[in-house]
């Protein structure tokens, strides 16, 4: 039987905790009267809210910036201090994600390479264009795979922005990768560069020759570039918004 909340009305599925659209923890209600619960958490304006904001946007707001009523100090405190290392760190990878994975993307580069190799294994049975293509398809799936279990199962937001941020950060990886396509100089796995490397073994080689677009190898590493630097910066201005709301409901 469906739950149907007592502050808002939003009705929700029988085994949800506390309501998807404003928060109230129902345990809670059942412990103490409604007017209380209201002005302990301050659940009042937000029902309000929520009620004059049926049907899409509201509902992309909710699953973009949901945070839980009640927030405790460290965890604020660590995911602050989380968002400004990693947007430091974004700054570092950007001035050096040109130059191939030297500098301060040799970490981010391992960690992106188990899904890339993965990518390749995956499509391997649907012929060597899709096997190549897979590699890169292979590293960006993965972040936006945990970015959906983020915000719809976990309701972690600021753990979804994390994932985007990831996901820019492998737009920047495939940029140097793609730019290497006519001059095959980029170190490939197991040693090898592109142009000692058989046809095919340089993935993007490949595939901008087999589409005709090998002339165009520095403006789709561009266009790569500049779609993770634009990713990268949206995910520290989401973190900013979520974080405002962490301080809000911060409790001490």
């Amino acid at each position: 039987m469906n739950v149907t909340c007592q502050a808002c009305g939003f009705e929700t599925g029988p085994d949800q905790v506390e309501c998807p659209r404003c928060g109230l923890i129902f345990s809670r209600y059942r412990k103490r009267p409604l007017e209380t619960l209201l002005e302990k958490e301050g659940m009042e304006n937000r029902a309000e809210e929520a009620s004059g904001h049926e049907g899409e946007p509201y509902f992309l707001a909710s699953l973009l910036f949901y945070v839980k009523p009640r927030v405790d100090a460290p965890d604020f405190v660590f995911r602050l201090v989380f968002a400004l290392v990693l947007g430091l760190w974004g700054l570092v990878l950007m001035a050096t994600a040109r130059d191939g994975h030297g500098g301060g993307f040799g970490f981010w580069h391992l960690v992106n390479l188990p899904f890339h190799e993965a990518g390749h294994v995956i499509l391997r049975p649907f012929g060597h264009f899709l096997m190549s293509l897979g590699g890169t398809l292979g590293q960006l799936a993965m972040p936006l795979v945990c970015m959906g279990v983020f915000l719809v199962k976990t309701r972690d937001t600021f753990a979804a922005g994390f994932c985007l941020w990831w996901l820019g950060v492998n737009f920047l990886d495939i940029a140097p990768y793609i730019g290497d396509a006519r001059s095959l100089s980029l170190p490939l796995l197991g040693g090898n560069v592109g142009s000692s490397s058989p046809y095919g073994f340089h993935d993007w080689e490949y595939l901008l020759t087999e589409t005709g677009l090998l002339a165009w190898d520095k403006t789709l590493a561009n266009l790569s570039f500049l779609t993770g630097v634009v990713l990268m910066i949206v995910a520290c201005l989401w973190w900013a918004v979520v974080l405002a709301k962490y301080r809000e409901r911060m409790t001490a």
